[in-house]
């Protein structure tokens, strides 16, 4: 770039930032943030869940664009897109296959600030941003759900939102509220669309600016648990800290990378990804008079739904799946370790962690599966190992022995 050139962008970056800080929040967010200079694998989720964000946002906004949100027309509309709109197959498959990539990245990235200890603190109100986040990426998914209005997104409306009748005096007010019918209708239909498009998606975008802020002020987390802004030279910058821009930025370029070759394999191989993705029900128009075989959540709903079903009691089974994830709110309370990896926890926290993974996957699987005698009753146990990862932590992290941290993080 010659000297003239530098010029003219050094004054068109001085009339910017005369009007907006722009070069004072590059400086502070990217260029002069410090972040620990031994992330690994696992840190690439959480940039994962922004793109798979803004690719939700994108594809949505075409996808609206000749979808019909009413009950004659939603289905007819959905099919429009696939067969006659050009390459709106492509942005149907990259939208549903994009709905189940983001919780796979936001699941992995939870696991990561779980066996990392990302939630203790000082980030507590990191993990309760997070949690949000998490709680409301499920009501959008659900949402979403119902909107191509085939047999499973209808019977899907109907038994999630009958759940609501199960509450004590309020119940039928809740449910006709959510249906905004006394049935499932094309007025439920509109609503969730409403919602899916509009509200969630704007407040998931304002969350996940806060939580950015927010884990920007007390700083990211690292494999060895060590606050790296304990150890700084004599210009205050962190010994085993490195800016994010450009060695991370650049980092995650290639995780992109990676990961749109697998998301584009499964978009143009098997979007449908044998049932788990797209129900096979879902290709038939919704049918008040005709219910499926089986009704279950998307894959990603299926542990909680499994908690529902293992419960006989309809109400104590509802507050059973709003616990499992409730309790995940109150984590950075219920862990007393004095360290915060896995690295350096004892075996007790080794063993739980594998056991709630176990537990997790195993409630998965059930609740996408038929009911059975058996599979109720590894329910009920496989609900009893989640619920004690959380409530026994304070016991076996208070007295297990942990390993000495290292005076600096390792490589």
């Amino acid at each position: 770039m010659t000297e003239k050139a530098l010029t003219k962008k050094n004054r068109f970056m001085e009339w910017i930032d005369e009007r907006y800080p722009w070069t004072e929040f590059m400086r502070k967010h990217l260029t002069e943030y410090y972040a620990p200079k031994n992330f690994n694998f696992w840190y690439y989720f959480g940039s994962f869940s922004l793109l798979v964000f803004v690719m939700q946002i994108l594809t949505g906004i075409w996808l609206v664009m000749e979808y019909i949100p009413t009950s004659d027309g939603a289905f007819a509309s959905v099919q429009h897109i696939m067969r006659e709109v050009r390459f709106g197959w492509l942005l149907r498959f990259m939208h549903t296959t994009g709905a189940s990539a983001f919780f796979v990245v936001v699941y992995l990235h939870m696991y990561r600030g779980l066996i990392y200890g990302s939630y203790q603190r000082p980030r507590e109100l990191v993990w309760l941003i997070g949690m949000v986040i998490y709680f409301a990426l499920l009501i959008e998914a659900f949402t979403g759900y119902v909107l191509p209005w085939g047999q499973m997104s209808f019977w899907g409306a109907a038994v999630i939102t009958s759940f609501a009748g199960a509450i004590p005096y309020l119940g039928n007010v809740l449910l006709v509220w959510l249906r905004g019918d006394f049935n499932v209708s094309g007025v439920t239909l509109h609503r969730f669309f409403s919602l899916h498009v509009i509200a969630i998606p704007f407040f998931l975008a304002i969350l996940i600016f806060v939580h950015l802020v927010a884990l920007h002020k007390v700083g990211s987390n690292n494999p060895d648990g060590i606050d790296i802004k304990a150890k700084k030279n004599q210009e205050g910058i962190p010994l085993d800290g490195i800016p994010f821009h450009p060695y991370y930025t650049v980092k995650d370029l290639v995780g992109v990378v990676v990961f749109l070759f697998v998301f584009s394999l499964v978009v143009f191989f098997t979007p449908k990804m044998g049932g788990y993705f797209l129900e096979h029900d879902n290709f038939i128009l919704a049918n008040p008079m005709v219910t499926p075989l089986e009704i279950s959540p998307v894959w990603y709903m299926t542990p909680f739904y499994a908690m529902l079903r293992a419960i006989p009691n309809k109400l104590f089974g509802l507050m059973t799946m709003a616990a499992g994830i409730a309790i995940m709110f109150v984590l950075p309370w219920l862990d007393r370790s004095r360290v915060r990896s896995i690295r350096y926890k004892g075996p007790l926290s080794k063993i739980a962690i594998l056991i709630f993974v176990i537990s997790f996957i195993g409630l998965g699987y059930l609740g996408s599966e038929p009911v059975s005698p058996l599979y109720t009753f590894i329910a009920r146990v496989l609900t009893v190992t989640y619920f004690g990862f959380f409530l026994l932590m304070p016991i076996y992290t208070s007295y297990e022995k942990t390993k000495k941290l290292p005076e600096r993080v390792t490589e």
